[in-house]
């Protein structure tokens, strides 16, 4: 159950964010029906098919919809289906018959969502790329300070599953909502050049406001700032600091034991920010991250551990949200966002692919017989 319940998603089986997209409509209560290849592999960089978290909550089949009977069974699920999710480049779909055209003859009613990196035209769009490349393009790592100077590498979360996959799951829901009073489904066109820009809308506001002048590492959330930055700590962990607001600011120093200091009146001297990072490394550099974390975790300094997975799931706060699960074995992030009167289950495990071939066609409406026929072929596969 979930505000979702009721929604048939077909999921077209490929690789980041739309998993991560088809796993989110699921943990909200759809129910999503993943096609997979008959082979067995879906291009998973996770090998461990049942510890594959984007997996979670949903059924597979395995068609081979280079065969016409395959192609028909999926375009029969289309038929009944409210959503269909792609993340093929662009003119594939098309030329394995189920492009928007060819679903939206047999239902009207279809959302089709198609996830990509550069979207379905401009120069780019035929082209390979992954994360790191859309970033670069989207003009997002230029602003992200990495090692000695460099661009920043950031795990795929900005790219991908950000300006990616939760892109296409908004315009999937949104679609939906314009359905219920159109009647009429259409093409939700997501791409993860389009969602990085996207995120970048209150920097380009700073930029225009004059909030933004210097070049990377230079600015208020770039790493510039000694009051947004990491600290290492006298045990070689680290503490975040964000206190952006004076108010913070001021509870920074005197968790510091500096507001006696002529740096707690310079919050906004630019020109003294080496100086300020430095005396506040060296006094973060007095005690262990833990200690810090104990005395200015509970006041208004903005500071936090920064921690790992594994520590971040025995947190307090954390626990006390519910922000992690155990589900088939392995510690994991929980569904959100939360409803209050449609609350998620608990995930199913990942499915291998094929694992509910027979059941699921049968579920969404495809003959039994005909089942049995394509299975005996080959076009409908089983594990």
């Amino acid at each position: 159950m979930g505000v979702l319940d009721g929604v048939k998603v077909i999921e077209v089986a490929g690789i980041g964010p739309g998993p991560f997209a088809a796993m989110m409509l699921a943990d909200m209560g759809a129910d999503v029906l993943r096609v997979d290849r008959p082979a067995g592999g879906r291009g998973l960089s996770l090998g461990n098919t049942d510890k594959d978290v984007l997996a979670r909550g949903r059924r597979s089949v395995a068609l081979d919809l280079k065969a016409p009977e395959g192609l028909e069974v999926l375009m029969d699920l289309v038929e009944t289906a409210d959503v269909l999710l792609e993340g093929y480049r662009p003119g594939v779909a098309e030329r394995l018959g189920f492009g928007p055209d060819d679903c939206h003859a047999r239902n009207g009613r279809l959302v089709y969502g198609r996830m990509t990196g550069w979207g379905q035209d401009g120069p780019q769009a035929s082209r390979a790329g992954h994360d790191l490349t859309y970033l670069s393009t989207a003009g997002v790592v230029a602003h992200m300070q990495g090692r000695d100077g460099a661009p920043a590498i950031p795990i795929n979360l900005v790219g991908d599953f950000g300006g990616g996959g939760m892109l296409l799951v908004v315009g999937v829901l949104g679609a939906l909502v314009e359905r219920s009073i159109s009647g009429r489904g259409q093409v939700v066109d997501a791409a993860i050049v389009d969602g990085a820009a996207l995120q970048m809308a209150m920097v380009y506001g700073m930029r225009a406001g004059g909030l933004w002048p210097n070049a990377r590492g230079g600015n208020i959330l770039d790493g510039g700032a000694p009051f947004y930055d990491h600290y290492r700590c006298s045990d070689g962990g680290y503490v975040a600091v964000g206190a952006l607001e004076p108010q913070f600011y001021a509870e920074l120093m005197t968790g510091l034991g500096l507001e006696g200091e002529e740096i707690a009146t310079g919050q906004w001297d630019m020109a003294r920010w080496p100086e300020w990072r430095a005396r506040i490394g060296e006094v973060f550099a007095t005690r262990t991250r833990d200690e810090w974390a104990a005395d200015l975790e509970a006041t208004d300094a903005c500071v936090a551990a920064v921690l790992e997975m594994e520590e971040s799931v025995e947190h307090p706060h954390n626990k006390a949200r519910g922000l992690h699960i155990e589900a088939f074995g392995v510690t994991q992030p929980a569904p959100a966002p939360r409803f209050s009167r449609t609350p998620s289950g608990t995930p199913t495990p990942p499915a291998t692919p094929g694992q509910h071939s027979a059941e699921a066609l049968a579920d969404w409406g495809v003959d039994r017989d005909r089942i049995a026929k394509l299975q005996e072929a080959g076009v409908v596969h089983q594990t």
